[in-house]
């Protein structure tokens, strides 16, 4: 299959997109003192893993899709 140039760039800067918005929310996850994140033990609680799991998918899915890009855009110079 052959990406077109526009799609290939596209999905890379989703990529990057992607790392960009989920590091930042993962830093703020990680940093949370309004008590959603950590319980008052200092204990990671339910919202804090649902949500960085969905960050570590976020960032695979995004890598994957970034890659896919990347690859597409090197083709297309060729």
């Amino acid at each position: 299959m052959k990406l077109s140039r526009r799609v290939s760039w596209f999905l890379l800067a989703f990529g990057v997109w992607s790392w960009v918005i989920w590091v930042t929310f993962a830093k703020n996850l990680w940093k949370d003192g309004s008590g959603l994140a950590f319980d008052d033990a200092g204990n990671p609680t339910a919202y804090f893993w649902v949500h960085l799991a969905l960050a570590v998918t976020s960032f695979i899915l995004g890598t994957a899709v970034g890659v896919i890009g990347l690859r597409g855009v090197r083709a297309s110079k060729k």
